[in-house]
């Protein structure tokens, strides 16, 4: 499946619209306005809530937990390395995530278990934010959604700063 991620970029809290190749909505994000950290909803077309995503403030590096029905589902975190953006996503047994690309691209693949699982790429569209991800089937599109809005945050708060 390929799936389109564009923010809304003139809004006072972070909004994404997640659509399928034929431009229609399939999912939508929203962040809670005026919070500590990130706290974002994911959810589906009829506003139910698939995922919630919160940022860990203190820590050292960025860390981000999702949540699906109120439990504790996986955390994100960046890994620290000098070149490439490197995050795990650990899930539930040992099916983790690894992260790898440039941020500044939006060029990332996911891998499981060592097989290259998911893409995302800004070159699939053109405009500047939005971009494409990839994810072959059988995958949790979910949880690769909700990592692809934590790495946008991360990229955000970093040239923010």
């Amino acid at each position: 499946m390929v799936y389109q991620i564009e923010e809304k970029l003139w809004s006072w809290a972070d909004q994404f619209t997640i659509r399928d190749l034929d431009d229609r909505p399939v999912y939508y994000v929203h962040s809670k306005l005026f919070s500590w950290g990130h706290k974002l909803s994911f959810q589906d077309l009829k506003g139910n809530e698939l995922a919630f995503i919160e940022q860990r403030k203190l820590s050292l590096l960025p860390r981000y937990r999702i949540y699906r029905d109120g439990k504790l589902f996986a955390e994100m975190t960046r890994q620290f390395t000098w070149l490439e953006k490197r995050f795990t996503l650990d899930v539930p047994g040992p099916n983790d995530y690894t992260i790898e690309g440039s941020p500044s691209d939006h060029e990332f693949i996911f891998t499981r278990a060592g097989q290259k699982v998911a893409t995302v790429s800004q070159t699939y569209f053109s405009a500047t934010q939005l971009y494409g991800v990839h994810i072959v089937d059988g995958e949790d599109d979910v949880s690769i959604l909700c990592a692809c809005i934590v790495i946008d945050q991360v990229i955000d708060d970093e040239k923010n700063e």
